[in-house]
């Protein structure tokens, strides 16, 4: 496939100045126990639904040069690709405790289309398509909102009655590393290190292999700490040592995103992405890390709610992903992260963002440049230019390292995250782009990046929020694009153009509502009210019939892709 680089972003920046994401909708499920009395399945999609599902995903070869990797770096790589596979085995069981009995029941069928089911099983770790609000293909049990991290019947109340009646259980019940499981009539935490020990130990042992081959003594330390938090639950001193790693390798191991619990948001969801950085590219993004202070005091907000105690390092690294493991596996791929998400360590150190250029490049080529054509009137569709897609995605993650974060709420010391619980990821998501865009809008008006292409930039953040929207307004990308959408809506930031039955764009509209939502949204998290943000979601996060008509044009193309790396570098 062709490669996007950063280069043409990285030129126009210099010329003018003299430099995530993605994740899957979350998922039900049946638990290890207490599964419903219709557990087993008990209707398979119709063919044409199975092939219209699979016919969602292109499956991209994701070539990957590392010609200018050491044989002890490829050994290195290719260990830690086999912990990525240990992160999927726990990530299919944290979707659903059933999933390998289902897909035994599956393979040893004779279904005519077993091959098909197994290919969307695989696809969607476990029988819900997370593009339809998970909605099952195989058999009929829905898909409880907090995965298998919760009893599949428990609910919000009997959790919170639990703790009010155990208050010494707060701490481990809403613990991002234990699951909750009955026990007789009551309830009980259990660390992740025990209940995925089976899969935690090699994957620890694999690590320390790792480390024992690499010379380079950044991943060293980082490799031997995450294999002891593996069965410690205690990740906080390797994630400092994440933060600090150097060198070609770039692997992102651990539970990390809680998208995947959507009864309270709690529960962290284990992921690897091994990836191998570009340094060059890497280099040339690094100046927009030492903006980040800029763009907190630039925030159209009063002085509260900006966040000076977070950390500014934020390395920023673009990469190539060679593999992937558990959440980042599975449905929607994502094209750049920010972590760590423990806000002692953004405290302390600042963020990581990693860009996974291949992986955005390829969504460019076979989705966002496409659609530009069903979403915008004939003479705005040619605006959109890739390397801002690029841009975006990187604005976007450094906008996850910007507004609140550890909040003061009645007296008392939080997070926004524990505040808005299950709605945080989706505020969060719309936040980081709208803030994303306005930082872009910001830059744009420093002389940092060319301001005679900022319709070519807008065009291509509001076609964005539809590729976004196509996962569903129950993902958190998509919840985000949509409430961003409907605000720019309401104050006339777009048109709809009945002629061409799509959207003509209101450049200074759109820009101005991007400044105003920016702070809207970050008074919601600063405020930490869970009420607000509700009904802010209720009201914004939604699509209308224009919206929909649009979503609904774009059949001939891929929703994502799925790529295929090589097994071995």
């Amino acid at each position: 496939m062709k490669k996007i680089t950063f280069a043409l972003f990285m030129t126009l920046a210099a010329a003018c100045s003299g430099e995530k994401a993605e994740e899957t909708p979350a998922a039900p499920d049946a638990g290890a126990e207490a599964q419903p009395a219709d557990a087993g399945p008990a209707s398979v999609a119709t063919s044409a639904d199975l092939e219209r599902m699979r016919a969602q995903f292109a499956v991209v070869d994701m070539d990957v040069d590392a010609s200018f990797l050491t044989e002890e770096e490829r050994a290195v790589v290719n260990t830690l690709n086999q912990v990525g596979n240990y992160m999927s085995e726990i990530y299919s069981r944290q979707r659903s405790e059933m999933n390998p009995e289902w897909r035994a029941e599956i393979a040893a069928g004779d279904l005519a289309n077993k091959d098909l089911l197994l290919q969307l099983f695989d696809l969607h770790f476990g029988p819900w398509d997370m593009l339809d609000n998970n909605a099952p293909f195989y058999g009929s049990t829905p898909m409880p909102d907090g995965a298998a991290f919760y009893p599949a019947d428990i609910t919000k109340q009997e959790f919170e009655d639990w703790i009010a009646a155990h208050p010494e259980d707060e701490d481990a019940f809403r613990s991002g590393y234990t699951v909750i499981r009955r026990d007789g009539d009551g309830l009980v935490a259990i660390p992740y290190a025990e209940h995925y020990r089976e899969w935690l130990e090699p994957a620890a042992a694999l690590m320390r292999d790792a480390a024992e081959l690499t010379s380079n003594e950044s991943l060293k330390t980082f490799l031997n700490l995450r294999a002891d938090a593996f069965l410690s639950d205690d990740y906080y001193e390797s994630e400092i040592a994440w933060m600090d790693l150097d060198g070609p390798i770039e692997a992102a191991i651990g539970p990390y995103e809680v998208y995947t619990d959507n009864l309270f948001g709690y529960k962290t969801a284990f992921e690897a992405f091994i990836t191998i950085k570009s340094p060059e590219e890497s280099a040339a993004l690094a100046k927009y890390k030492d903006f980040l202070r800029d763009m907190e005091a630039n925030l159209p907000v009063e002085e509260s709610y900006k966040n000076f105690r977070r950390g500014f390092e934020s390395p920023i690294v673009v990469a190539d992903q060679v593999h992937g493991g558990g959440d980042n596996v599975p449905g929607v791929q994502t094209i750049a992260f920010n972590l760590p998400n423990d806000e002692r360590v953004r405290e302390a150190k600042g963020a990581k963002k990693v860009i996974l250029n291949n992986v955005l490049g390829a969504k460019f080529d076979r989705i966002l440049g496409p659609m530009a054509e069903y979403v915008l009137v004939a003479d705005q569709a040619p605006l959109l230019m890739k390397k801002y897609m690029a841009g975006q995605t990187l604005f976007h993650e450094l906008a996850h390292s910007l507004g609140p974060g550890t909040i003061v709420k009645d007296g008392a010391e939080t997070t926004v995250s524990a505040e808005l619980k299950e709605l945080y990821t989706g505020v969060e998501e719309g936040k980081a782009d709208v803030m994303g865009a306005y930082n872009v809008l910001f830059m744009m008006e420093r002389g940092d990046m060319p301001a005679a292409e900022k319709e070519n930039f807008l065009a291509t953040y509001f076609v964005g929020l539809f590729r976004a929207m196509r996962f569903g307004t129950n993902a958190a990308h998509g919840k985000g694009a949509a409430f961003q959408y409907s605000y720019f809506k309401e104050v006339g930031a777009f048109a709809w153009d009945d002629a061409e039955q799509k959207f003509r764009l209101d450049f200074a509209a759109l820009e101005q509502a991007i400044s105003d939502l920016t702070r809207d949204v970050v008074i919601v998290q600063g405020d930490g009210d869970y009420d607000a943000a509700k009904a802010f979601l209720d009201k914004y996060a939604r699509l209308d019939a224009n919206a929909e008509a649009v979503i609904a044009s774009l059949t001939d193309l891929p929703v994502d892709i799925q790529p295929v790396y090589p097994d071995r570098l």
